[in-house]
């Protein structure tokens, strides 16, 4: 059995075999199959010219993300119930900037002669008020590609919406429904998260669908950090928004746990973005809704915060005479300057190279040695101080690691920081110092490390459903033994195969499940997730109760043991593990050193400044730490 992991980037698609082979490939914008293609057959090339064939190739895209970042997706409508159509632009009370009255939300993505609205009504408890009539839809402009149907408390009762898909899929359009999507209260956040997934579904269904002839079987990860089939994340692209950066938190989750840290935060700097996730005791930190492109996606997902941080970021001087750096970014076409490829613009990478931390002795995959000259003839003409580039962008990623941490009630002198990404290794000392965070963990393969922890992501399913009576409790524990039993068919029956593996050996193989409930004091707008046992007593034990004042008082600086505790929700995730562990993988034996000191690695480039040292850790990492007495911060 042959298993490749693939992460698609911004600058780089990063590939890794299951004997721990490793391939970095320019990324292709155009098309990023291109870059993969390009990868999976360097890495199945023999020695002897006979390409090995591929059994699975899991997958980070980055498809759904620029699809909607760039704007570039299908046509779309919406059908909702009638005076809902504006939902999508009215959106909530709260402003993206309360101070800024330049600031403008984004346009929606359903023109408002899109928006079709239908007669019938489900009443707040999921009981009908009026019938659906789905034979009464307006004709639908013949220029949309795509439909969204989002009708009132549907994840409580899916039949009107059902009504309502079939009635158009007759008709022979492309219908996303919420209920499938995301059965969750809150109308405008399901509502625009099932546009999303309408406007970048055909795009995404068609890339996915032409990946197919590339191995037995494609896997992609999910936002919520576990793999599904190709054919099932076609169907729901919104779900693949942070496809890349789930795999490198699980993975630097991994290593942080076996270098001893059990809560860290995860640092992935690549080559356009910084993306930075806390874990607690293991464990990544979960959100039940994110936020992309200015748009609310309300599915499950890690909680991780991103920043246009990367290598390949543009510095500049604004108009009021400030040096900025970033979001805009290089590419890898023409790339930074240093690069050699014509790029102008001073970047990140470009003042590493000027300050020494990437030398030109370094070897950049597919690139070659950086060009040290014109990194500096770039920052120079621009007028930029190379060390300053250095400084504002490792101040806004500090900002970010605040963000995860303090901002969250975590004090950050207790946490690791596990970097990895292109760059990460290059910033991380500085962010770690700054932080006062007691040691930096750099894994092995770090600079493809989210594409090590697709490769040994496991199958999950996430799946949710309202609780419709958050004051009354009983039959809670009933039903998250069916959502567990739902999931459990869907993970055994998409489940990875090990050499001679049938569907009768896969579920002797661990299938795991985790629930928790969406708590929150009575009267309150938001939401704590809280640990449930699958098999518990049906309600809400005291047990659970205290959990959630406990996570409420670190969260919020106050509990309120006397306030009825509300469930708004049920959560329930399955998983069944890859057949390719990270242990597993080879690595080399890292060599301890002493700042200041430039460690480079064919994916990665690890600085050590002054005062630190580096020691050589579980799997392959490489642990670094202030040296006692060393200026700076004290060691915790």
């Amino acid at each position: 059995m042959t298993r490749i992991g693939s992460d698609t980037g911004g600058t780089f698609t990063d590939l890794v075999r299951d004997d721990g082979t490793v391939v970095k490939v320019p990324s292709t914008a155009d098309d990023p199959s291109r870059a993969v293609r390009s990868g999976v057959e360097e890495l199945l090339a023999a020695a002897d010219g006979v390409r090995t064939a591929l059994d699975t190739l899991a997958h980070g895209t980055t498809v759904a993300t620029n699809a909607l970042l760039e704007r570039r997706g299908a046509a779309v409508a919406l059908v909702t119930n009638r005076g809902f159509a504006d939902v999508i632009e009215i959106a909530r009370q709260d402003r993206p900037s309360l101070y800024d009255q330049r600031i403008d939300r984004p346009t929606p993505l359903v023109p408002r002669a899109w928006r079709y609205e239908v007669d019938g009504r489900l009443s707040a408890d999921g009981s009908e008020l009026a019938p659906i009539e789905a034979a009464a839809i307006p004709a639908i402009d013949a220029a949309v590609e795509a439909v969204a149907v989002c009708l009132l408390h549907s994840d409580l009762d899916a039949s009107h919406e059902q009504a309502v898909a079939a009635e158009l899929e007759r008709r022979g359009l492309d219908v996303s429904i919420s209920a499938d999507l995301s059965p969750e209260l809150r109308e405008y956040e399901r509502t625009v998260t099932t546009v999303i997934n309408a406007y970048v579904r055909p795009r995404c269904r068609a890339y996915l669908r032409a990946m197919g002839d590339l191995a037995h079987e494609v896997v992609v990860m999910t936002s919520a950090g576990g793999l599904v089939p190709a054919l099932v994340a076609a169907e729901r692209p919104a779900s693949l928004l942070l496809s890349g950066p789930a795999g490198g938190v699980l993975a630097g989750a991994a290593a942080a746990v076996a270098n001893g840290f059990p809560d860290a935060i995860t640092f992935d700097m690549g080559g356009t973005s910084t993306d930075v996730c806390l874990v607690l005791d293991g464990h990544p930190e979960p959100a039940a809704q994110r936020e992309v492109a200015g748009f609310p996606v309300r599915l499950p997902s890690l909680d991780v915060y991103t920043i246009g941080a990367g290598g390949g970021s543009i510095a500049r001087i604004d108009d009021g005479g400030a040096l900025v750096v970033g979001p805009e970014s290089a590419g890898a076409r023409p790339g930074p300057a240093c690069y050699g490829h014509g790029g102008a613009h001073p970047t990140v990478t470009d003042a590493n190279v000027a300050v020494g931390h990437l030398p030109a002795t370094v070897d950049l995959p597919g690139l070659g040695p950086p060009d040290v000259a014109a990194a500096r003839a770039a920052l120079d003409g621009a007028g930029i101080d190379a060390q300053g580039v250095l400084d504002v962008v490792n101040a806004g990623m500090e900002e970010a690691l605040r963000k995860v941490s303090v901002e969250r009630g975590v004090d950050p002198r207790s946490l690791a920081l596990v970097a990895f990404g292109g760059a990460g290794p290059l910033h991380a000392c500085a962010l770690a110092d700054a932080m006062e965070m007691p040691a930096v963990v750099v894994p092995a393969r770090a600079g493809v490390f989210s594409a090590v922890g697709i490769l040994c992501a496991p199958i999950q399913r996430d799946l949710v459903r309202t609780w419709p009576t958050p004051l009354d409790h009983e039959g809670i524990a009933e039903a998250l033994a069916a959502l567990e039993h739902a999931g459990r068919q869907a993970v055994v029956q998409a489940g990875p195969r090990g050499a001679g593996e049938d569907d009768e050996a896969l579920p002797a193989r661990a299938v795991v499940s985790e629930a928790a409930l969406d708590c929150r004091y009575a009267g309150q707008s938001h939401e704590l997730r809280i640990p449930q046992p699958v098999a518990a007593v049906s309600g809400l034990s005291a047990a659970i109760a205290e959990a959630f004042h406990v996570e409420h008082e670190r969260r919020n600086g106050y509990a309120r043991p006397g306030t009825p505790v509300e469930v708004t929700a049920l959560r329930v995730r399955v998983t069944v593990a890859s057949p390719v562990a990270i242990e597993d993988l080879p690595v080399a034996v890292r060599a301890a050193a002493t700042g200041p000191a430039t460690i480079i690695e064919d994916d990665c480039t690890i600085w050590i400044p002054p005062g630190w040292s580096a020691e050589p850790g579980a799997g392959g990492a490489l642990v670094l730490r202030r040296l006692p007495g060393a200026p700076g911060h004290p060691v915790p």
